[in-house]
């Protein structure tokens, strides 16, 4: 896997982690140059690489109409600039080194070649097949406390089998998201001003 020494891995079907199973005594910590070298989507998480599977028809196509629409208001707006899928985002917290959502809007240094240097103002993570569950629940839980916590100010959790399609969580107010339904407008606000979405085009 081009990993140094017994870094552990875990791979994630939506948020049901399978970690490794490595006693905890001969684990090596992945650091940020591991991920680097790791094929395909993936974040450090406590230490650990967690692969993500390739999105399905129905969620990776709503997380390109994101991305798509946040892409045509960057003129507007005047700065930062959307972000796809599969891109990672530096963040140095206690139990986290990177994110990778699924489209995302950016507002901060060029990382060049390397990762983004810091986390996105908005990011929209769209759940899959396996993120459903009490225990995805924690996890996506525990995920949005560590973006707000890198500086994020607003998560999307999109679910495309519900029909609260869209859950707007800010930064101000995390225990209290604002829901977007079908035939509704969603938004971004205050992370990107001015910018809005028809829920109904998540689902072209």
């Amino acid at each position: 896997m081009g990993i140094s020494g017994e870094s552990p891995i875990r791979c994630d079907p939506g948020y049901n982690r399978l970690k490794s199973v490595q006693p905890m005594a001969t684990r090596t910590r992945a650091t940020l140059e591991d991920l680097m070298r790791v094929p395909g989507k993936a974040e450090l998480v406590d230490g650990e690489i967690v692969y993500m599977p390739p999105a399905g028809d129905m969620p990776g196509r709503a997380g390109d109409s994101i991305f798509f629409s946040l892409h045509q208001i960057e003129n507007t707006l005047g700065q930062g600039h959307a972000v796809s899928d599969n891109k990672a985002f530096r963040v140095d917290l206690p139990r986290r080194q990177s994110f990778s959502p699924d489209a995302a809007y950016y507002v901060g240094p060029r990382g060049g070649m390397s990762y983004y240097p810091q986390p996105p103002i908005f990011t929209a993570e769209v759940r899959s097949e396996g993120d459903y569950g009490p225990r995805a629940e924690r996890a996506m839980a525990e995920k949005r406390a560590d973006y707000f916590a890198g500086g994020t100010l607003v998560v999307w959790d999109v679910d495309l089998l519900s029909e609260d399609v869209v859950r707007k969580y800010s930064a101000a107010d995390p225990g209290h998201p604002v829901v977007f339904r079908w035939g509704e407008t969603a938004d971004a606000e205050p992370a990107v001003p001015g910018w809005k979405m028809k829920v109904d085009d998540l689902f072209r």
